[in-house]
């Protein structure tokens, strides 16, 4: 039993076999086998940094971990990030291995997702949006990391962490994780409340003592604030096109060494003989030697609330004790977090059950109609109808984040039920026929809406008013047919 100044393990923690639900991020590089046991040897739940990483380092690291914790842990692989015939290798290591977990990020591959499951290895997917989430959890990911855009280093999503999560939640069926800015307890505590079955910490840890990351790059975090860090795609070398990063500022980020996509290749470090390229995704570790300064300096939005460099543990007390706090002073209970109070003044404390269940009854229609055209989407690909879809789909999560919102206001927590609502629906093969009767269904719940609105206060009414009105723009062209 956790004390009062332990968090309560969750449904995600059982899944991965920890005690408190923080989670080390599998940052490459700086995730290394001493902060990897750190975290899971507290009773987090630590993943191994490997991406694109040569298969004896990662039996190294895994061995490493093994002989300094007997606590669960888990390894980090990025399929877009990796050349196809080393990853197959490090999926096939990782399975020989017996490795518990594996994390996976950015683009989703089914295939690596199959053949880990197929294993009885523990998927874990860090995404940036509803879409990838439901994308992630079709193609078989056990839990998932919702990751906001205040996060260090690569950034898939550009939500920040709290209405993304709200929609991951109130879209999905799966443990869901919130990754980004997260940096102490008070952030762990609140998003822990907003329906997080864990945080995941990326910068907080790489301030620690057992991080492999450069003294140099250590330094920076502790001096640097969240205002001085910026989205970039500057550092791209060893990565897809397109790759944002949050970094604090450098030479590169200032123009000051070229252009990064036109200058020729420079070597401004090495690691242990393996040459540092000007541009790349590279940031300053332990091993390397070299323009440290230069260099990646990857960081979150959480840094202004790191003032030292302290052993893991130490930081992981610190956060989970004033996680534990900031739940009690809550009362444990789902609270809002940043917006006006949504109570209408006849829902009083024992009058909000009616509300709360008309809320859980339209958010399973919803998510049930939010799977439907997912499906959907996924058949129309290059199809006039593709991009009617794609904006249904993003009001379809915006309204499941609307009801998650509401029913955290009433203290109640989204029900995980499924919904048949869609069967007949999902029979039809054809999907303009499809669609023909989603809007049907549609017309009829925006009745629940209007009535919803009429019952709440504040922010919420507002949302739902807003709902109403953004769906009739979406699912209009979907009417025409597409055109």
């Amino acid at each position: 039993m956790p004390d009062i100044h332990s968090l309560a393990a969750t449904p995600l923690c059982h899944l991965l076999g920890c005690r408190q639900p923080l989670i080390l991020a599998g940052m490459g590089g700086v995730a290394r086998a001493e902060l990897a046991a750190a975290v899971s040897g507290f009773g987090g739940f630590g993943f191994l940094g490997m991406v694109r990483e040569p298969l004896a380092l990662i039996e190294r690291e895994v061995a490493q971990v093994r002989r300094l914790t007997d606590q669960p842990f888990g390894v980090n692989l990025i399929p877009a990030g990796t050349a196809r015939a080393l990853l197959r290798s490090q999926v096939d290591l990782c399975i020989a291995l017996g490795v518990s977990a594996v994390e996976l990020f950015w683009d989703i591959d089914a295939w690596v997702i199959e053949r880990l499951r197929s294993a009885g290895i523990t998927v874990v997917h860090q995404v940036g949006s509803a879409r990838d989430a439901l994308h992630a959890q079709a193609a078989g990911a056990h839990a998932l990391i919702a990751q906001g855009v205040e996060a260090g280093g690569h950034v898939w999503g550009r939500q920040p962490l709290l209405p993304l999560l709200d929609e991951v939640l109130g879209c999905v069926g799966i443990p869901v994780a919130a990754a980004g800015g997260l940096a102490d307890g008070r952030d762990v505590g609140r998003v822990l409340a907003q329906g997080a079955q864990a945080a995941v910490l990326g910068t907080a840890l790489m301030a620690t003592t057992e991080s492999f990351a450069h003294e140099v790059h250590k330094q920076r975090l502790v001096s640097g604030k969240a205002a001085d860090t910026l989205l970039t795609e500057d550092f791209h070398v060893n990565w897809p096109p397109h790759a944002a990063v949050r970094v604090l500022p450098n030479a590169v980020t200032r123009g000051e060494r070229g252009d990064p996509f036109t200058s020729a290749p420079q070597v401004i470090g090495e690691e242990e003989g393996r040459p540092i390229y000007l541009f790349s995704t590279d940031s300053p570790l332990r091993s390397m030697t070299g323009e440290l300064e230069t260099m990646a300096l990857y960081a979150g939005k959480g840094i202004d609330r790191i003032s030292a460099i302290v052993p893991a543990a130490e930081r992981l007390r610190q956060i989970a004790e004033a996680a534990a706090a900031h739940l009690r002073l809550v009362g444990n209970a789902v609270q809002p977090l940043a917006s006006p109070v949504c109570y209408a003044a006849e829902v009083q404390q024992g009058e909000r059950q009616p509300v709360v269940a008309a809320l859980q009854d339209l958010l399973l229609r919803e998510r049930a109609l939010t799977q439907l055209v997912f499906e959907s989407l996924r058949e129309a690909q290059g199809t006039a109808l593709h991009p009617c879809l794609a904006s249904l789909l993003h009001e379809q999560a915006k309204a499941c984040g609307v009801l998650v919102r509401a029913l955290r206001a009433l203290d109640a927590r989204p029900d995980a039920v499924p919904s048949g609502l869609c069967e007949q629906g999902r029979s039809m093969p054809d999907v303009q026929e499809r669609l023909q009767w989603l809007t049907g269904v549609r017309r009829e719940m925006a009745q629940q809406w209007q009535g919803l609105a009429g019952q709440l206060d504040g922010s919420c009414a507002l949302a739902c008013a807003e709902v109403s009105r953004l769906y009739q723009a979406a699912l209009a062209p979907v009417e025409m047919g597409g055109d």
